[in-house]
């Protein structure tokens, strides 16, 4: 018999943006968006509801680090993409952008998605 390993890792996460640096780039020229993400909201859990609240922080690449930067401080977005260690040193978590929707101040809703 054939076990098929699973490899599941795609996060959804909304919340606002409460911190960001400014846009740098990688020696190749790529642009790179760094901020944090704070996300608030209840939860079932064992049948009973609780409130979650973390901050995480986020990195996004090429286009997204544009739409990263252009998110307004303290502005609602949901985020899709994937958790990856922050370093080779450090095994914090960090959501690596895919796609961004604004939720809030754009009455289009206004998205990035990633091409991949």
């Amino acid at each position: 018999m054939f076990v098929r390993e699973l490899r599941l890792n795609c996060i959804e996460l909304s919340g606002n943006l409460v911190e960001r640096k400014a846009l740098r780039y990688t020696p190749a020229g790529i642009p790179v968006s760094e901020g944090w993400l704070q996300h608030s909201a209840p939860q079932t859990e064992n049948g009973a509801e609780r409130q979650v609240e973390l901050e995480i922080a986020v990195l996004a690449l090429g286009e997204a680090a544009r739409w990263l930067q252009a998110a307004p401080l303290g502005g609602a977005v949901k985020i899709t993409g994937f958790l990856a260690a922050k370093s080779r040193t450090s095994k914090l978590p960090v959501l690596h952008v895919n796609s961004i929707e604004f939720l809030e101040g754009n009455e289009n809703g206004s998205i990035l998605q990633e091409e991949g």
